[in-house]
């Protein structure tokens, strides 16, 4: 196994629990269309694949709808972006851990990036309002490159920017699509239990360890 040289880190589900946010825009947008109100629960299965995939699963109330290429209704995505642009942050919370994972990270001299789905005009307030963007050095954003998650590009590109070969690069996520992209990348693969992977559990993935919270993952690679 080779050294741990960097950390890439998932947003929403691995650092953030974003889903009260998230839940408020749903919920402002289905009341701007007319329609009934979503539990947090189901917002919760919803998320992983972007908001335009999040909007066309909430419209549908369906995790298929995301396999649909087509995109949602102009209407509706506007809607709620304009809704999650006031509620991005307000309720977000860091799990339990991430200081102090952040912190051991830092602590061994290992550069931190953040590879997210979310798009940048969401991301960058969002890990300013949290107090996270001082720990990292690279912000991948979905619509920074032409393939996001779970694609490996946002990965290569992010390591390309640290100056890191992928193959000592760990990623930490939280779900099938940080999975796949980190292992298509070549890199080590952490996933966390808490977050949002679309209703399966994680334990389900051959990755190279279940970590209960980003300070385990620091214990766990300082002890190598």
């Amino acid at each position: 196994m080779l050294a741990v040289r960097a950390v890439l880190i998932d947003l929403d589900g691995t650092l953030l629990d974003t889903v009260l946010d998230l839940h408020a825009a749903a919920n402002a947008m289905l009341r701007d269309l007319g329609r009934e109100e979503i539990a947090v629960a189901t917002i919760r299965s919803f998320v992983g694949r972007g908001i335009p995939n999040l909007v066309k699963r909430v419209l549908a109330g369906k995790m298929e709808a995301a396999d649909n290429a087509a995109p949602p209704p102009d209407e509706a995505l506007s809607s709620f972006k304009r809704h999650y642009a006031a509620e991005n942050g307000r309720r977000a919370a860091l799990f339990p851990g991430v200081v102090e994972g952040l912190e051991a990270f830092r602590a061994m001299g290992l550069p931190l990036g953040v590879i997210t789905n979310k798009a940048e005009a969401f991301t960058l307030p969002l890990i300013e309002r949290t107090g996270l963007a001082p720990y990292f050095g690279v912000v991948v954003s979905g619509d920074l490159l032409p393939r996001p998650k779970p694609d490996p590009m946002p990965l290569l590109w992010a390591s390309g920017r640290l100056g890191i070969s992928p193959a000592n690069v760990l990623m930490i996520g939280d779900s099938v699509h940080d999975w796949h992209a980190g292992r298509s990348a070549g890199c080590r693969v952490f996933l966390v239990p808490y977050g949002y992977n679309e209703g399966r559990d994680v334990h389900e993935l051959d990755c190279d360890g279940i970590v209960s919270t980003l300070a385990e993952a620091a214990q766990r690679i300082a002890q190598e």
